[in-house]
């Protein structure tokens, strides 16, 4: 059985040769595999991977002097309890202690802030397979700029890629017909294949739900963005794994 230092320097290998992307191409680069996948329709989306950090560890960076906490009890050190009524915190004058490269953000307005970052899928339209994942920091614009890097990777000319409504702009194929004008128009929408996207886009929240759940990423186990992108495109590799044989067996 190896011991903890053992086990690290294995696990710095496998980061080191980038293994969990390498896994996840060859997965897809499988010619069984190829034939299952879409070249032409596409989906995209993007979630929140809690960080492993508590809310404490969020403080002032260097040169500010963090607000005195409340103890309880005898109980103090690193386990004081912190009063943060009235503090403003703020990504570009606080950081984690325990995750420096988490980010505080908020899903929704109205929702808590956490310390988090985002995942990214793309998903081919035919069998719901992922074809890229990528991992970025938490702030307000990832989701697309990452998207929009994924589409030009993966989709050629001709291509379509659906969104949610946080996608609605002239770059994708997603209309927002709720509280805003929409950058879609009807030379996107009377199209029979919009609708069908729109319907195979929700599908994308498949892969989302089984890496949280059973692939262990509701709130992540790791530190530090590189060694949370490892883990979680190798979830993702794991999803495809799973679905690969109950599509071949569907189509027997």
């Amino acid at each position: 059985m190896w011991d903890a230092t053992v086990f690290c320097k294995n696990r710095d290998r496998l980061l080191d040769g980038d293994i969990a992307a390498k896994f996840f191409a060859s997965v897809l680069n499988l010619p069984q595999v190829r034939s299952l996948l879409s070249s032409e329709h596409f989906s995209v989306d993007g979630t929140l991977i809690e960080a492993w950090a508590s809310m404490k560890s969020f403080v002032p960076k260097e040169g500010r002097k963090p607000p005195s906490g409340k103890g309880r009890g005898r109980r103090g050190g690193r386990n004081t309890e912190r009063d943060f009524h009235g503090e403003k915190r703020r990504n570009d004058t606080h950081s984690s202690t325990t995750d420096p490269d988490a980010r505080l953000f908020r899903k929704a307005a109205g929702k808590e802030a956490k310390l988090c970052y985002m995942g990214h899928l793309m998903m081919e339209n035919r069998n719901s397979l992922i074809v890229d994942a990528r991992l970025t920091e938490a702030n307000g614009t990832p989701e697309r700029a990452t998207a929009l890097d994924m589409i030009k990777d993966n989709v050629g000319r001709g291509g379509t890629v659906g969104g949610d409504k946080n996608f609605d702009t002239a770059d994708f194929v997603s209309q927002n017909d709720s509280n805003r004008r929409s950058a879609i128009d009807g030379r996107t929408t009377r199209h029979p294949g919009y609708r069908i996207s729109t319907i195979k886009r929700k599908r994308i929240e498949e892969p989302f739900g089984w890496m949280k759940t059973v692939g262990g990423l509701r709130k992540t186990r790791h530190r530090g963005r590189r060694l949370v992108e490892w883990f979680f495109v190798l979830a993702a590799a794991a999803y495809n794994l799973i679905r690969i044989p109950k599509i071949v067996a569907a189509m027997a």
